[in-house]
């Protein structure tokens, strides 16, 4: 069945690297997108994601995913959002905002530590 509605693109900018993603068609990430153009300070959690507090609170739909895919862009509670560069299995609900489309150089471009990333529409 088509989809009357656009895929919804921003664009991740991480140590001078550029990723595109695709917003999921919800009101947390139709909600995310309003407060774009947003750079964030994330920190490194699990060798596994980087994470951030947004600046207000989004609305959720959480669910357990079971399996945290590389490139992610997940809400946590309502208003932590994480970027995950490597897969793995989870206990934790989340709320789907996007997934960055090519994930070749991620991991190496948001590095071993915290990270400035900047999303823009």
């Amino acid at each position: 069945m088509a989809s009357y509605q656009q895929a919804q693109q921003i664009t991740l900018t991480v140590n001078g690297k550029q990723f595109s993603a695709t917003l999921e068609n919800n009101a947390t990430a139709n909600a995310f997108k309003d407060m774009l153009p947003l750079t964030l300070n994330m920190t490194e959690l699990n060798a596994n994601e980087k994470y951030a507090e947004l600046p207000k609170p989004l609305p959720t739909n959480r669910y357990n995913p079971g399996t945290i895919e590389v490139g992610d862009i997940l809400l946590y509670g309502s208003s932590t959002i994480v970027l995950f560069y490597k897969k793995f299995d989870t206990p934790y609900s989340y709320t789907k905002i996007g997934k960055i489309d090519k994930v070749d150089g991620l991991e190496a471009a948001l590095g071993a530590g915290n990270v400035k990333v900047s999303f823009v529409k």
